[in-house]
């Protein structure tokens, strides 16, 4: 019987080369898909933690106005806002002196800040506005 098929080395040759370099290509351009992706992610968490920051530093000036309307005023609040929600806690620590810890959530970024406050008359006293952590308060 005759073989109908010629041994063709180099077609073959050529067939494994073209699907070599097409899962090459393949595997490039997913790669690249994929790091567009995180990409934009990464951007998108990015702009709500800035939202989440201007948030909590609007709740925080919330806090010392109500200090400002009422030199008393320890407690809670808390404020919407259409890009996220903020809350505030302040703590009389005898005299003039007061805290302040704001927390704001854009998504699931948290951000939280606390403010320490040593004079409210006749003007209110800003010691210290900071970022603290999120878990343990630790600045």
């Amino acid at each position: 019987m005759k073989n109908y098929y010629p041994k063709n080395k180099q077609g073959f040759s050529l067939l494994l080369t073209i699907v070599l370099i097409g899962a090459i290509s393949i595997s490039i351009a997913v790669s690249i898909l994929l790091i567009g992706v995180d990409a934009s992610r990464i951007s998108f968490a990015g702009q709500q933690s800035n939202q989440a920051k201007a948030i909590v530093n609007a709740c925080a000036e919330g806090a010392l106005q109500e200090i400002r309307d009422s030199t008393t005023f320890a407690g809670y609040g808390n404020l919407v806002f259409t890009k996220g929600t903020c809350g505030y806690f302040v703590t009389n620590n005898g005299g003039q002196n007061r805290n302040i810890v704001a927390s704001s959530t854009v998504g699931t970024i948290v951000r939280k800040v606390e403010v320490n406050i040593d004079t409210i008359n006749p003007q209110i006293n800003i010691t210290s506005w900071q970022e603290v952590s999120i878990l343990t308060g630790e600045k």
